[in-house]
């Protein structure tokens, strides 16, 4: 058996290692492509929330800043409330605060609210009351002073929600009855009111 001389070997060699890698990259290169795959996929979700919403046309004036006031004096207001928010709701009326009084004066005035259409802050002209549950309070301002929160608010206007606005009228009408006690000479009295809608 001859030997191989070093020449010859050194040739082996070379020519061995690039088919080597040669046949290793086909390897590699066939098992790139050997898997089928497949996706579906869904559109992105998105999420937005409805709105409640509550405003007024009083441009931050008070219903009344009555003085002088003697037995058989009466006062009227309105104001529209309108609800702009996307949700249905219940809109309710109660009192700021406790009334506040001297000489039993918020005792003795009568206040009568009345939910309607028409007129507006500053004017009742034009208003309607509405056809089923008109009167909203009937009583003294002391009494209503004690509708603090939306659980005991008062009225029935339910919104639809969605894109249009919807607007309610409140006729206020306050009387000092004739009679009323002379104790009262002097006297003051005052309350804030509030309308709040929660989504039903």
């Amino acid at each position: 058996m001859s030997a191989v001389s070093p020449r010859t070997a050194r040739l082996v060699a070379l020519v061995g290692v690039p088919a080597a890698l040669v046949a290793s990259g086909l390897l590699v290169s066939t098992a790139s492509y050997s898997a089928f795959s497949s996706t579906t996929q869904n559109p992105t979700s998105n999420w937005t929330a409805g709105t409640v919403a509550l405003t007024d046309d009083d441009g931050g004036k008070a219903l009344f800043t009555a003085t002088g006031l003697k037995p058989g004096s009466t006062g009227q207001n309105c104001i529209a409330v309108t609800s702009t928010g996307t949700l249905p709701s219940v809109v309710k009326l109660y009192a700021s605060g406790a009334a506040t009084q001297t000489n039993g004066l918020a005792s003795a005035l009568q206040l009568t609210v009345e939910q309607g259409a028409g007129g507006g802050y500053g004017t009742c002209s034009g208003f309607t009351a509405a056809a089923t549950d008109a009167t909203v309070y009937s009583g003294t301002v002391a009494g209503i002073g004690g509708t603090t929160t939306y659980a005991g608010g008062l009225g029935t206007w339910a919104t639809t929600g969605g894109a249009a606005a919807e607007t309610r009228t409140y006729r206020f009408t306050w009387t000092l009855p004739e009679g009323t006690a002379n104790t009262v000479q002097g006297g003051t009295a005052s309350v804030g009111f509030t309308w709040e809608a929660q989504n039903s």
